[in-house]
């Protein structure tokens, strides 16, 4: 089921907004501990099945695995870096693809459209390949020259934008090819990519902070509400802190930037619709808005890829973010830093 997070009213089904405009979230209910309800016969995506609102019968073929994380000392932190860039497509996104292509098969619709700056219309361009459904996938002209020739590989319907990824996102919402199931807002979206929070504590345990890149907040939504689940399950005792990172020029949560980053395309997202609840997760995990420009994003991307992490420029934020508050003294040294690795910089070499 899902719920309007604004005034509450219920719906069943693939559903992105209430009628009075609110986002809604799905609503799950959960009646045995968390180590029971996992399938423990999986080392993939469907060990959380009892946690997902999908029939395992729709389940998508093409599973994302459960990814690695691998620890370096930061400044005195301990970063614990999750791999998501090696999943399926190259980004985090297939989580979410992979909820939503399920939900989307239960309910007999194969016409969809999508805008992305890029790795989500990949995510959706290989899963629609594979489960043949029809995606008109629109991105904005500027986005890298590699993920428009992974597209092209993959067959995608592709619809270049003269103008902003705003811009784009208006232009996927007038086409009238099919159901617009926009990532921004989609429930189900949120459903998938709550899996890192589930696999973290599994790997891991508890952690002290969260460090996201945030555009329209899917990850950092996602992140929130499994760590939530977790502590409504008893698994944990607190939330972690949350720290939304975000590109200058394109604040949603921190103070707007004179400056615009031209690196981090995958976060240049001035207006996201669930803003007011990303606002809301910073205040109920005391939470931080940090602004990175793309000196700060250069720097930090060239020393990942010395640490052996192949990313693209936006899920370099996150070291910029944590180098930024270890050395204001913000986070504490020994302090346990969840760090998703958003994206695969392999994309970038594609176009050449």
């Amino acid at each position: 089921m899902l719920r309007c997070i604004k005034c509450g009213r219920a719906y069943p089904g693939f559903r992105l907004v209430c009628e009075c405009g609110g986002p809604l979230d799905a609503v799950s209910k959960f009646e045995k501990p968390f180590g029971d309800l996992l399938r423990k016969e999986y080392l993939d995506i469907r060990r959380y099945f009892g946690f997902l609102p999908i029939r395992e019968e729709h389940a998508p073929r093409l599973i994302p695995p459960v990814t690695p994380i691998v620890e370096r000392e930061v400044n005195g932190a301990r970063a614990l870096f999750k791999l998501e860039y090696l999943m399926p497509s190259g980004s985090f996104k297939d989580r979410g693809t992979y909820v939503t292509v399920a939900k989307l098969k239960e309910e007999g619709v194969w016409d969809v459209v999508l805008d992305s700056s890029g790795n989500a219309a990949i995510s959706l361009a290989m899963f629609a390949k594979s489960e043949g459904l029809k995606a008109h996938l629109f991105i904005p002209k500027s986005t890298g020259e590699g993920k428009k020739r992974l597209l092209e590989m993959l067959g995608a319907e592709v619809h270049e934008v003269e103008g902003s990824r705003m811009e784009t996102h208006e232009a996927a919402l007038e086409f009238g090819g099919g159901t617009y199931i926009s990532h921004w807002l989609n429930p189900y979206f949120l459903e998938g990519t709550k899996t890192v929070a589930y696999e973290a504590f599994e790997q891991i345990g508890d952690v002290d902070y969260v460090i996201s890149p945030v555009g329209s907040g899917s990850l950092f939504l996602g992140l929130w509400k499994g760590f939530s689940e977790l502590r409504k399950m008893g698994e944990i005792e607190k939330l972690p802190v949350f720290i939304a990172v975000q590109a200058k020029g394109f604040e949603s949560l921190c103070t707007r930037s004179r400056g615009r980053s031209r690196l981090a395309e995958g976060i240049a997202i001035s207006e996201p619709p669930r803003r007011e609840q990303m606002l809301k997760v910073l205040r109920e995990t005391n939470g931080a808005c940090v602004s990175v420009g793309d000196g700060e994003i250069g720097n930090a991307l060239h020393e990942l890829w010395d640490m052996g992490f192949l990313v693209e420029p936006t899920s370099a934020v996150v070291l910029a973010a944590l180098k930024k508050l270890t050395a204001s003294g913000e986070i504490e040294e020994k302090s346990r830093v969840l760090l998703p690795l958003t994206g695969s910089g392999l994309k970038t070499g594609l176009g050449h």
